[in-house]
Formats: structure tokens, sequence, C-alpha cells
């Protein structure tokens, strides 16, 4: 296995620490910035199929604990499906992701305790590509910069004849998958208003958008129809953005911006 490392943008500090702590065959590709989940991964990506010839790439972020033999199980299952380009590792939350035509990337119970299982898309949490299936559908779209991206390129893979699932018994953990901030629920609405549009319809995204308009006017009103992460002007901003067709890193103030859920939770908001 070979490994290299996307900064994102890090502290100095920080990046000082990593530099210092990686051995020397680990690559670290510093990106000076934060370029987004996707575009990072991306970055990795590039950099292994333009220097290794290795059937499969595997990608997750830092926080990623993968039980033993997780990557051994992954690849063996996946590698089976000589149609298989897209796999995830089991998170252990008992759902399996799926992509509605109005609703985006969705979880829906799983139905496979062991071995592969059709998905709609792959958990960004630790996901393997098969390096033809990159080759023939592309990267991540950058535009997501974080949250749907893994559903988008699968929907890609997918319309290509390429299979997608999750591999049960191949198990990963994560360290820390919690957040307050307000630029979870613009990512995740502008996103899914994009990834509706794009690959269900004008007349898919136009529900889509109007259930969004509802639900931001419905919560506004109604507290106990908010979300886990309601930010009613984050909302806002991601409609007007998605309309005007403004994608790409979220604005800046977001990230410093709790989210009201947030901030009545006490910390008990999760995500993945």
């Amino acid at each position: 296995m070979r490994i290299a490392v996307v900064d994102n943008g890090s502290a100095p500090a920080a990046l000082d620490t990593v530099r210092a702590g990686l051995p020397a065959e680990v690559a670290l590709l510093e990106q000076g910035a934060n370029t987004g989940f996707g575009p990072g991964a991306n970055a990795g990506f590039r950099w292994f199929l333009a220097r290794d010839p290795a059937d499969w790439l595997a990608v997750c972020p830092h926080d990623a604990r993968p039980l033993p033999g997780c990557l051994a199980r992954l690849v063996a299952e996946t590698a089976a499906r000589p149609r298989a380009g897209l796999a995830s590792a089991d998170v252990g939350d008992g759902l399996t992701p799926i992509v509605d035509r109005y609703f985006g990337a969705i979880p829906a119970p799983a139905r496979v305790t062991d071995g592969w299982e059709d998905a709609g898309y792959p958990h960004g949490t630790l996901m393997i590509a098969r390096r033809r299936c990159l080759e023939d559908v592309g990267l991540f779209d950058e535009r997501y910069f974080a949250y749907c991206e893994e559903a988008e390129l699968a929907l890609r893979a997918k319309r290509a004849g390429w299979q997608v699932g999750v591999v049960r018994g191949a198990d990963v953990r994560n360290g820390y998958v919690g957040s307050r901030a307000a630029v979870i629920d613009y990512l995740q609405l502008r996103n899914t208003l994009l990834m509706v549009r794009e690959h269900s319809g004008r007349y898919h995204a136009f529900i889509r958008l109007t259930i969004a308009l509802g639900q931001l006017a419905h919560g506004a009103v109604v507290p106990a129809a908010r979300g886990p992460y309601w930010a009613p002007g984050a909302r806002a901003l991601a409609i007007a953005d998605h309309l005007w067709g403004r994608y790409g890193p979220p604005p800046p103030g977001l990230f410093g911006t709790r989210s009201d859920s947030a901030a009545a939770s006490s910390g008990r908001i999760r995500t993945r």
C-alpha cells in the first residue's frame, strides 16, 4: 500500500507537525488553502493516477479509523465484481446510502449483513475507486466543495455501467463526526439542489426547490420541524446561490457561524 496525505490549508504550526511526523515514503500534497473535500481528494487521485499503476485508489478523511482487515476485505469483495467501480466500507450505522430523485443523498435500512450490498453511492468516510472507473467517468465534481460529491460521482459511474456498493464486514469508524457550523446546512441544501437538477431534471429540481422553500418557512414558525443543522440564513443563501449558479467554496463567514439547532443541542449533532 502506498500513502499520500493531502493537506487542505492547515495552520503553519500544525503543518510543521505533519511534516515532522510523516515517514519519508509518505507523500505530502500541500494545497495551501481549504479547497474542500472533493477537490482535496481529487488532488490525491491525480497524484496516484499519474504515478502509480495500482488498480485501486482509496480516499478517507483524517479522522477515519479502519478496523483490522478493512481495506483487504473492501478490495477483495469489490475486485470479485468486474464492473464494480466504487465501494465504501461499513460505517456501522445499519444504513445504506441511496440517491432519491427528489431528495438526493439519503439513507435507507441496510439489506445485507455481510459482504457486498448494492448502494446508491459510497460513504466518503472510506471509499475505494477502480482506476478504470475514474478514467472512464472522471473525478469528483469540484463545484460541490463538500457534501453530495460522492453521490454525484456514483450517479455518473452507474450511468456508465459501473456498480456501486457498500461492503459489510469491512468496518470503519469516525473518531470525530460532529460540527455546529451553519456551512453544513448551506452545503447540503445547495449541493442537493444542484445534483437533483443535473441528474433528475428540471421538474424534479423545481419540486425539490419548492420543498426547500416550504421547509424554510415551516421551520421558521415551528421549531419542532427544524432539521439537525437548522440555519435559516444559510439555507436562504444556499437557495439564492443555487438560483444564481454560484457553487464551489461556500461564503467564508459561514464557517464560523453556528447553526441554531447546534446552539440548542449542546453538541449532540452528528454527521458523517
